[in-house]
């Protein structure tokens, strides 16, 4: 499969003509990660991680278009109708010719006077995990693991903790728009440092950049 990175925490994954878009936000490139893709995965309902607009946009230019998400995101694109179906944790689909497994369920915690919102990761072909907001650690072995490096709801050590605990053979960050190139830098720095201890490739994507996965 060919994994391709646009800003914040919007992927694109393709197998031949198989494909999907995960988590396309207000801060990533949703037309062009949606171009010829069909099927759509959405984590949860903040912004920087579902474009309503954008994506209502790209189903009106694609009658094939197609959305999985949890509850509350399926009632934000309720106008897409029979196109949108809501997901819950423990479930499989296939979403764009490829297999997902919907694992999670909660948010991480921004502060406790804020509610907890729905969130849910994907595990797509038993190989590459995205998380969404959560550091939720699947049951599954991944092999190729989306890592939200900068969050108002995480620390950095609990983001090494994630790295270590899913040990994966690969690591991409995600969740990193938020990031000057100090911080970058630093936090850079110190997932190297973790992933080398445990065996694990680690590399930040630009805008646009691919890898085989």
């Amino acid at each position: 499969m060919e994994l391709t990175k646009y800003t914040h925490s919007c992927v694109r994954i393709t197998d031949g003509d198989r494909g999907l878009v995960i988590d396309p936000g207000a801060f990533s490139e949703v037309a062009t990660a949606l171009d010829g893709i069909h099927a759509v995965l959405v984590t949860h309902e903040h912004p920087d991680h579902v474009d309503v607009d954008a994506i209502l946009d790209a189903a009106t230019a694609d009658p094939d278009l197609r959305v999985w998400a949890p509850a509350p995101v399926a009632g934000m694109l309720a106008s897409l109708g029979e196109r949108v179906t809501t997901v819950i944790p423990g479930e499989t689909l296939t979403a764009g010719g490829l297999d997902v497994q919907v694992v999670g369920g909660q948010h991480a915690l921004i502060h406790r006077s804020m509610p907890i919102v729905v969130n849910v990761g994907y595990l797509v072909e038993g190989a590459v995990y995205h998380p969404g907001d959560s550091l939720d650690v699947p049951t599954s072995p991944v092999s190729t693991l989306l890592v939200p490096i900068h969050a108002p709801w995480s620390k950095t050590a609990e983001v090494l903790d994630f790295l270590i605990a899913v040990r994966p053979r690969q690591a991409y960050a995600i969740h990193d728009a938020l990031l000057s190139n100090a911080g970058l830098g630093l936090v850079a720095a110190l997932l190297d440092r973790i992933a080398t201890m445990y065996a694990v490739s680690y590399r930040r994507l630009t805008s646009g950049e691919s890898v085989s996965v």
